[in-house]
């Protein structure tokens, strides 16, 4: 696999564990720019998974579905 291929395989195992939805190939890549955005804007590869854990949860709160289109307004 090449390495900017994504592998879906231990994602896809992960959400099955937590009883939900697997992401989307869309979800995914808008995931990994959130988080590359998060880790070079703000200087500090830390706030990557913060900022994608900060964005589910205000999408949860709203009710909204967590789209390719909603993840990457933030």
């Amino acid at each position: 696999m090449d390495e900017n291929e994504f592998d879906h395989t231990w994602i896809a195992a992960f959400a099955a564990t937590n009883n939900t939805a697997a992401l989307s190939p869309e979800q995914v890549d808008a995931l990994l720019d959130l988080a590359g955005r998060a880790a070079h804007q703000s200087g500090e590869r830390r706030n990557a998974p913060l900022s994608c854990f900060l964005a589910g949860l205000q999408l949860g709160q709203a009710g909204s579905t967590p789209t390719a289109e909603a993840i990457s307004g933030f």
